[in-house]
């Protein structure tokens, strides 16, 4: 068994390496050094942070609903696309696993839009 297919791959993992080293030291030798307390501090987009306790308040569903909102129409998409480009390629079992694929999503946005994911305030 030879290794020459692999001398390309294994190059290219040293050379992605490499450059990963080096701008990690040009980045310390080159940027500025003007710390002062506002960088020093953890960012919460432009809010002031607050220390809060473990455990903390709880956290509205209507931000998880938001978020599976979006990765539900993400997932449909990625997909539709593929569908959408080889339609006309795909037997009658095409389009009946696609409406069923359409089916699925379309029960996860009725229950987003159900639990008043879709209300903005």
């Amino acid at each position: 068994m030879s290794l020459s297919p692999y001398v390309p791959i294994i190059g290219l993992f040293a050379l992605a390496a490499a450059f990963a080293l080096f701008s990690i030291a040009a980045a310390r030798f080159t940027g500025p050094r003007r710390y002062n307390r506002a960088k020093l501090e953890a960012y919460e987009c432009g809010i002031e942070p607050s220390p809060q306790p473990i455990g903390g308040t709880r956290i509205p569903v209507k931000f998880y609903l938001t978020a599976m909102l979006f990765i539900v129409f993400d997932v449909e998409m990625i997909f539709l696309y593929p569908w959408a480009v080889s339609f006309n390629a795909l037997p009658v079992f095409g389009f009946v696993a696609m409406s069923v694929f359409i089916g699925a999503v379309f029960v996860a946005y009725a229950y987003e839009w159900r639990r008043g994911g879709l209300d903005w305030d």
